[in-house]
Formats: structure tokens, C-alpha cells, sequence
């Protein structure tokens, strides 16, 4: 089997990352990953690819575990590839955040504890055994063909491996402490670091939650790389530091008086609300909002922000504080900005519902933190055919309770993908006409949609 020419040839532009056996492979599980509608292990790849009889099945278990290409190159590539696409000029939307894959197996490399968000609530905190990927992607929003949708194309993404702390092991024994530890939020500023090294002439404005948006990441962001994020309820803010006196003795100030907390500075009726009315991918609301510039000092030293008091109107949300670095944005800009983020959360849930990241069954270091980026990987380039050519192509069934329906979901551009592939393959070799052509049409159709 096969996937479509004009997918095929999206693939050919990762030819320079591997060799030429190793790209065959690379092909044949892709190939696989699109067409299995059952979890997505090695061997079940190797059988939806039709590639059975091409080699023995052990050379597409050490595609992952051993063979020789590097990862971040293959993210090179897709970056390039999709800000050629989607972002050729101008500023570069990304968003970033991390996400839990449940597994199984004490065996199983970089597996830990984690925060479940899924099963969790306020009152009860769930931690659940498996893979943490914190990943960074590109915002795109398509006008031509879902014009009030945001996607979330990953462009990077690393594995977070917890701390070795100095437990007592079974005999008494404490355990050391992984000296090569990282944090999310230094992952998170690895990869910041790498796709600005990457893009040096390019400009990027990244939204990240409370979690990346401390002093590990504040502090040291790239110059072409700018961030949105929130003040934490409790965060000190200050004025700028005053002009120095003349003849002071000892070193300048750093920062001004203390502003008011979030709470003071909601009561100040001196400052007046800014009422603003959003409805857009991620944010339908009105909310009223106060505007200054301060220095968000613990986290943020002596950078200047715009810092942003958003309330609800209706009280469906509580009253937060987001920052931005670029000091000519405005209220609204970074609100619509940082709503765009929500998408990564909608591509977190179609990687797993419909890609299988958290399917793979890996247990070497290696093949781990390569298997489950494929996934990812792939969800970038899916949107990219179907942004090139697929959306020509979209059916919607018919369906009388819901007629409305005009921009496709992920799914559909799955099942596009798979339709107009098989299509291809089958469509010569039946009758023009005829009830026989009819009902292979059909059965694509459905086919294509059993995921």
C-alpha cells in the first residue's frame, strides 16, 4: 500500500535525514501509521503498510532503536517545511505545553508519575504512570478553508524524564540524583533556544501557560523570541526603576515602588475597565481589562512587560494577569493571541484518538523518544497536504441532523487522506460504469471513516 502521490512527495523532503534504507522504512511505517485503524505497534505498522514480505520485521523494530538519523534533524525539516507554507513573512505564532501518555511497565524507559489533568479536579489530584512530552507548536489559521478554526502543527517536542531522588532503594540503598536532569521549563527553553538558532532572521511570539512562564524561561529567552504567559495571582508587580540621583552613592535601583496585587488593583476605581468583546477560536466573551506596564520582577528581572488584568463579566472565569514582552502590543492582541493556544490541547486529543501517541510499545531509550514524536510529526504533516490539496478533496456525509457542517475537523482530513489514497490505487482497475465501481466507492467511504 501506498498513500497518496501529493503525500508521498511531502515525504520525500525528509530524504536527507536518512539513508537510503532507512528512508524505505521510514516511508513504509508512515504508510502504515496512516492506514492502521488498530493500535499503533511495530508490527501492526509493518502489516497496514502491506510490507509483510519487504525484509524481516526485526529491521522496522530497529529503525527506531538503533538505526543511525538524527531527530532534531527531522524536525529541521518539517519546521521548514511549514513555515514555508504557513508563515513565509512576518511573525511566527507558536504555542507550547506538555502532555501525558498513560503506559503500563516498570521496565518502561523515561515512564514516571505525573499529574493526570484528565482525571484530576480541584479537590483531588491524580497521578498517573506514563510519558510526559512537552512539545512546541506552530499556530496557523486558514482563512481559505476553516476560517474560524486554529491549529496547533507541532514543531518540536522532547521527553520529560522525572527526578532520581534519594529514596531508599530496596536494601537501604539511596538512589543518586540524575545529575542531567531538566525540568519542563528548561525543556521548554531548549527547544526555544534550538528553533531560534535555527531561524535566526526570523521573529517568534510564543504563548505558554503559568508553567512556562517563570524565571527559568523569562530570563533567557532568545532576542527574536518574545512570550505570553500568566502572572501568577500572588506575583509582585513594580514600577520601573527611577533615573538615578546625581552623586548617589552605591548601585542603581533596579526596580521601582511595588504596584498593587491583582485583587487592589481590580478595586482601583482611579484606573478605569477597558470593556473588550471577543469571539474567536478558544475565547467567546466579554471581558473588561486594565493595562499597564511593570516589571514582573521575580521571574522576569528588570524587563519591562505589558501586564494585563482581565475580569469576566459574567463570572465564568477569575480574575487573572497575563504578560506579554512586546510593550507595543495592546489589550486585545494578546488576548487573541494567547486564546490560540487552546488548539494544542485540541492537537494533544488527536494525536491520541486518532494517531496513537500513546500506543507505541517501546521500552529501549532510543526507540521511546523516537516512536511516539512520529505521531506528532505526522499530525503536522496531515494538515499540511490538506492545506496544499486535501481540502479539494473533503466529503462530508450526509447527514440531515447536521447540515450546517462547512469546515472539516482532523478527522475528516484523516479520513480525506485515506479515501483519496486508496482511490488512487483502486480506481484503474475498475469499470467506468456500473454498479460494481459504485459499490467500491462505498465501501472506501467507509472504510475510510472506521477510526
Amino acid at each position: 500500500m501506498q498513500l497518496t502521490l501529493a503525500f508521498m512527495l511531502l515525504l520525500q523532503e525528509f530524504a536527507p535525514v536518512f539513508t537510503q534504507p532507512s528512508f524505505a522504512t521510514f516511508q513504509a511505517l508512515l504508510t502504515g501509521w496512516v492506514l492502521s485503524f488498530r493500535p499503533r505497534f511495530i508490527t501492526e505498522l509493518i502489516l497496514s503498510s502491506g510490507s509483510t514480505d519487504d525484509g524481516h520485521h526485526s529491521c522496522y523494530h530497529r529503525f527506531f532503536s538503533q538505526a543511525v538519523w538524527d531527530l532534531d534533524t527531522l524536525w529541521y525539516y518539517l519546521a521548514c517545511l511549514l513555515l514555508a507554507t504557513f508563515a513565509p513573512t512576518g511573525l511566527v505564532e507558536l504555542a507550547g505545553d506538555d502532555t501525558l501518555c498513560r503506559k503500563r511497565g516498570l521496565t518502561l524507559y523515561g515512564a514516571g508519575m505525573h499529574h493526570d489533568p484528565l482525571l484530576s479536579s480541584r479537590a483531588l489530584k491524580v497521578m498517573s504512570w506514563g510519558h510526559d512530552w512537552v512539545v512546541l507548536a506552530l499556530v496557523v489559521r486558514c482563512p481559505r478553508w476553516a476560517g474560524s478554526k486554529v491549529w496547533c502543527l507541532p514543531l518540536l517536542a522532547r521527553l520529560y524524564r522525572n527526578r532520581q531522588g534519594l529514596a531508599k532503594g530496596a536494601k537501604g540503598k539511596k538512589r543518586p540524583v540524575n545529575p542531567n536532569h531538566r525540568t519542563r521549563p528548561e525543556l521548554f527553553r531548549e527547544m526555544l533556544e534550538l528553533l531560534a538558532k535555527w531561524f535566526p532572521e526570523r521573529q517568534f511570539l510564543i504563548s505558554g501557560d503559568s508553567a512556562y512562564g517563570g524565571k527559568s524561561v523569562l530570563r533567557h529567552l532568545p532576542v527574536n523570541i518574545d512570550l505570553i504567559s500568566h502572572v501568577h495571582a500572588k506575583g509582585a508587580l513594580y514600577a520601573p526603576a527611577p533615573p538615578p540621583v546625581p552623586h548617589q552613592k552605591g548601585p542603581r535601583r533596579k526596580k521601582g515602588a511595588r504596584l498593587p496585587g491583582l485583587a487592589a488593583w481590580a478595586a482601583d476605581a482611579t484606573q478605569p475597565w477597558t470593556e473588550l468583546i471577543f469571539d474567536q477560536f478558544g475565547l467567546h466573551a466579554t471581558l473588561q481589562v486594565k493595562t499597564q506596564k511593570a516589571l514582573y520582577y521575580k521571574a522576569g528581572g528588570t524587563r519591562l512587560l505589558t501586564i494585563v488584568l482581565v475580569h469576566d463579566t459574567v463570572g465564568k472565569r477569575p480574575d487573572q494577569m497575563f504578560y506579554c514582552t512586546r510593550l507595543d502590543w495592546d489589550a486585545r492582541q494578546i488576548l487573541s493571541c494567547y486564546a490560540g493556544r487552546w488548539a494544542i490541547e485540541v492537537t494533544f486529543e488527536n494525536c491520541k484518538q486518532l494517531l496513537g501517541l500513546d500506543e507505541p510499545a517501546n521500552r529501549k531509550p532510543l526507540a521511546v523518544q523516537r516512536t511516539a514524536p512520529m505521531a506528532l510529526l505526522l499530525y503536522s504533516l496531515i494538515v499540511l497536504w490538506f492545506h496544499r490539496v486535501g481540502h479539494l478533496w473533503v466529503r462530508y456525509p450526509e447527514r440531515r441532523w447536521y447540515r450546517q457542517k462547512s469546515e472539516p475537523s482532523f478527522a475528516d482530513m484523516l479520513s480525506t487522506l485515506r479515501r483519496v489514497s486508496w482511490q488512487e490505487k483502486l480506481l484503474p482497475l475498475l469499470p467506468r460504469q456500473g454498479a460494481l465501481k459504485s459499490q467500491v466507492l462505498q465501501l472506501l467511504e467507509f472504510t475510510s471513516r472506521a477510526a
